[in-house]
């Protein structure tokens, strides 16, 4: 497996160089598998609890917090803000943080001016810049190449909406961008009304409910159109009330642009926060157990949660595994042989790359599989749907990229040196194929 800058449009130069790395070659398992995997904390909700507690009423100890480019990332924005960490163990899986207050106090250039490196960490590139418009400075967004092409604009749109002063520095839409607090109004704002596209992503509609507890009046937020992996905006509702705030959500039958959540105004509560298990990197050790046959078990597996990853409980079954929960160990099970799937997964997308690694193994046994509700994929660390679809073709499979999705039809499959894209998901992906190839 090497690297590749992009999906799409890498240069001979771009692709070249990526392919200079040393390849890592994916395992094969020599049986039966029989192993316990201890998962690290929660991405999504690391980067949840981080934000909240940098700006919350009073210092907050976080356990559990997953420790990885995207947490380091974020910790380096948040503090660029004012907030600080200290470390109280040796993995850093156990934080104190000492919340800024507002407006937050920006560690600026001679210029007068903040700098924070997004790199390719949505979270950072989407919940942060909405703090940025409570601060007393501007501060500019870059990250890595990739993350120019990820879209930002109408997170943009409604932060310009709301009174934040948004100046593009490239391509409008997309980073970089300078976001300041304009005037000041959002430090100011009573009964703040706004409407965000979502339809992009989820985050868009996740930031701005962060946002919204910060101002005075609160915020009235109403996505115009679909909002894909709804899971995520549920996530942040819980993770706000079990700070204190309280948020009213749509009524359960509310269409697409009629839905309307209301965040009211307080400071997060700071205190002792633990952070679950990421559910959803347990999916390719599960997997493992379907492909190499015998059994995974992951433990601390939250009996109730609103993370995506619990989804697995239900997908892997379909796709020719037995999944157990007995307290809080789950266990998959497989014996090698896998069935194909037909699954709207637009509210997980994140498990898709693992889906779709299974489903092309169940292809090379002759059953097909139909991955629909993801067309955002498009714009996350890379354009995940062809890039799924270039590497099953690398691998001899027969994949199309639909619409919203990808169809993958029964094909034999041999070997081939895999790209990741710098995506962590398509890096799993091809670990599983290796698996089973």
């Amino acid at each position: 497996m090497t690297d590749s800058p992009s999906a799409s449009g890498a240069s001979a130069t771009a692709a070249a160089s990526a392919d200079s790395y040393e390849p890592w070659r994916a395992p094969v398992a020599a049986g039966a598998l029989d192993a316990v995997v201890e998962l690290p904390g929660s991405k999504s909700l690391s980067a949840r609890a981080l934000l909240l507690a940098a700006v919350a009423d009073a210092p907050t100890t976080l356990s559990g917090l997953l420790r990885s480019r995207d947490t380091e990332l974020m910790l380096a924005a948040l503090t660029a803000l004012g907030a600080r960490f200290e470390d109280l163990n040796d993995s850093g899986t156990r934080l104190r943080v000492t919340p800024a207050p507002l407006p937050l106090h920006v560690q600026a250039a001679p210029d007068g001016v903040g700098r924070i490196d997004v790199g390719l960490a949505g979270t950072v590139m989407r919940f942060v810049p909405a703090l940025a418009a409570l601060a007393d400075a501007p501060v500019v967004f870059d990250g890595d190449e990739a993350a120019r092409r990820r879209p930002m604009a109408p997170l943009l749109d409604a932060l310009a909406a709301l009174g934040a002063e948004v100046t593009h520095l490239g391509e409008p839409g997309f980073l970089p961008v300078r976001i300041g607090p304009g005037d000041g109004a959002l430090l100011k704002a009573q009964n703040a009304r706004v409407a965000v596209d979502g339809s992009a992503s989820s985050q868009f509609v996740s930031a701005l409910l962060l946002l919204g507890a910060l101002l005075p009046g609160g915020l009235e937020l109403t996505p115009t159109g679909p909002v894909p992996s709804l899971t995520h905006v549920a996530m942040t509702v819980a993770t706000l009330r079990e700070r204190g705030i309280a948020v009213d959500e749509p009524s359960p039958g509310a269409g697409d642009g009629e839905r309307t959540w209301r965040v009211r105004p307080g400071s997060p509560r700071g205190g002792q926060v633990a952070i679950e298990p990421d559910l959803s990197n347990a999916g390719p050790f599960l997997a493992a157990a379907l492909v190499a046959g015998g059994r995974v078990s992951v433990p601390h597996w939250p009996a109730a949660t609103t993370q995506a990853g619990d989804a697995w409980r239900e997908l892997l079954p379909r796709l020719g595994g037995e999944v157990t929960l007995s307290g809080d160990l789950l266990t998959a099970r497989g014996t090698g042989r896998l069935s194909g799937i037909e699954a709207d997964l637009s509210d997980v997308g994140e498990l898709v790359p693992t889906v779709a690694a299974l489903a092309t193994l169940a292809g090379a046994q002759g059953h097909a599989s139909a991955l629909t509700g993801i067309a955002h994929l498009r714009g996350h660390e890379t354009d995940r749907l062809a890039a799924l679809a270039t590497e099953i073709r690398l691998l001899g499979g027969d994949a199309e990229e639909t619409t919203d999705g990808l169809i993958i039809r029964p094909a034999p499959l041999h070997g081939a040196a895999l790209h990741s894209y710098a995506d962590h998901r398509m890096a799993t992906f091809a670990a599983i194929i290796g698996l089973g190839v």
